[in-house]
């Protein structure tokens, strides 16, 4: 695995955008310079779930910023990771792209729960190691996430929908308050926490939090008020968050509140957020929230330091699954081994002749060639392969698309979206017919799924037997599978097998630019 001197974590917040860099030592990470900038995409979307023209432009804008401090860092060094408001936005994918363009790095979207994941893991990093449970708080633009854990593991994870630009915009336009928008506000936040306060609520015999801990924005402002108006030495305090909102009752409108720690760039969303605060301190039990320094933009940090140590979660995850949904583990290898050197033979084009040779024992004997499948695409092959059966727990007829349902919907921590959607694909191809997919020639996961479908083909018989020699090749929009026309004599079971197959990847070739695929 590369190793790199500095990191960084770029966090798209619903509120604001961040970035922080890392210098790595060792198994420890050095904080150097940030950026911040609030660029409240939450508050630019319509209606119709759309981000409007101004909210990206300012997007596109700071992303550029950060991009020109990030210009010379590797690809694997740079993570930048899309929250709430990116979730919900129907013209997402192509505001992405133009966002990809400014940043010159790739952006991956996260669902809520990896969201407070990555919170919970930069929030530990900043505090005591301690195995006492505490209850983490994160109040974002778009959303809010509550996490209970122990040490640098997250136990309960919850992402709720609501967030202190959404909610400034809904119950506070214009900046106006008063008590029956207050109230509204408070009754909207009460019934969103409603849905998860069992699991996070203080118990019995504990009846408050002992360490409740509030991350990001909205927490530290809240904390800053309340030290310097008198209510605690830097804590949020139930009492404190009382007197702040009859301060905002009384003003009637956010210009005319006037008070100590409020900062200019946080008035337009801080009702919001006491409101969302509010209703968390009372509905789960809290009478004082520290605040800390750590927020998923170092949780971001602290789990790129993990991928490249080799300790990445992705593969924590998948091993969990492969326990859950009790996958036989000796086929999966089997399948991942085989696969994995046949991806050794593709290019990700088909631009010229990649070729490796594959013995009975799966090692290469042809140098491998200068360009090969990149590192992201081998990984998720062999993800696919390790959790290609997992859809048989639920039945074993089509359980390939029992598996795809799963790693699409599933809480795979470590994931992005966009990571499970491809992951999802792969299983979903692994057998079947092919004609019900939508194969073209500029899908990246083509290659992987003939890898895949072969390497599931050739290992059937679920046994350690000596597979043959055989060599993929694709040159000039062709593809062929070499192999010993002897072995397949004598294992007529797989050679029909591989004649359907072959011509299952002879009728849908045209699309994806193969003129064939055959073996010989």
């Amino acid at each position: 695995m590369q190793e790199y001197e500095t990191l960084a974590a770029i966090d798209l917040g619903s509120n604001s955008f961040h970035m922080q860099v890392g210098r790595v030592e060792g198994d420890q990470l050095f904080y150097l310079d940030a950026i911040k900038e609030p660029v409240r995409l939450a508050s630019g979307l319509t209606a119709l779930k759309h981000l409007d023209a101004a909210s990206q432009r300012r997007a596109l804008n700071c992303l550029a910023r950060i991009g020109e401090r990030l210009q010379g860092m590797p690809a694997g060094a740079v993570r930048a990771v899309g929250t709430s408001a990116l979730r919900v936005a129907k013209n997402s994918p192509e505001f992405l792209e133009k966002a990809r363009a400014a940043l010159g790095f790739e952006i991956e979207i996260v669902a809520g729960r990896e969201e407070a994941r990555l919170i919970y893991l930069g929030v530990s990093h900043s505090l005591p190691l301690t195995q006492t449970p505490r209850l983490v708080v994160d109040i974002g633009g778009g959303s809010t996430e509550c996490i209970i854990g122990a040490g640098y593991d997250p136990q309960e994870r919850e992402s709720l929908r609501m967030g202190c630009v959404v909610f400034s915009k809904q119950f506070f336009p214009a900046g106006a308050m008063d008590k029956a928008a207050m109230h509204a506000a408070d009754t909207a936040a009460r019934v969103e926490i409603q849905l998860v306060a069992r699991q996070f609520r203080a118990s019995a015999a504990m009846p408050v939090w002992r360490e409740a801990v509030g991350s990001s924005g909205t927490a530290r402002a809240l904390g800053e008020i309340c030290r310097l108006n008198g209510h605690s030495d830097g804590a949020i305090t139930l009492t404190g968050l009382h007197w702040l909102r009859d301060r905002m009752i009384k003003a009637g409108q956010i210009e005319q509140l006037e008070l100590p720690g409020l900062k200019p760039d946080r008035r337009p969303v801080i009702a919001g957020g006491l409101t969302i605060m509010l209703a968390l301190f009372e509905e789960l039990g809290i009478e004082i929230m520290t605040v800390a320094q750590g927020a998923m933009r170092e949780g971001i940090l602290w789990d790129l330091l993990g991928r490249v140590h080799d300790r990445d979660m992705r593969d924590i995850t998948v091993s969990q699954f492969q326990r859950r949904y009790h996958v036989d583990g000796k086929q999966a290898r089997r399948v991942g081994d085989l696969s994995r050197q046949l991806a050794h033979g593709l290019a990700p084009q088909l631009a010229a002749c990649r070729t490796l040779v594959v013995d009975s024992d799966l090692q290469p004997t042809i140098p491998k060639p200068d360009r090969l499948l990149d590192d992201d695409a081998l990984r998720a092959l062999a993800w696919a392969a390790l959790l290609h059966e997992i859809g048989i727990s639920i039945a074993h007829s089509g359980f390939h698309k029992h598996g795809a349902y799963i790693l699409e919907n599933a809480d795979m921590p470590g994931f992005s979206r966009r990571d499970q959607t491809r992951l999802a694909a792969l299983v979903r191809a692994s057998r079947g017919g092919l004609n019900k997919l939508v194969l073209s020639r500029t899908d990246p996961n083509w290659p992987l799924i003939l890898c895949l479908r072969l390497a599931v083909l050739f290992n059937g018989g679920r046994n350690n037997l000596t597979l043959p020699k055989m060599r993929l090749e694709c040159r000039d929009g062709a593809c062929e599978l070499h192999l010993a026309a002897a072995w397949l004599n004598a294992n007529p079971l797989t050679q029909a097998a591989l004649d359907d197959e072959l011509k299952a990847w002879r009728d849908v070739a045209p699309s994806i630019g193969l003129a064939m695929l055959r073996a010989e």
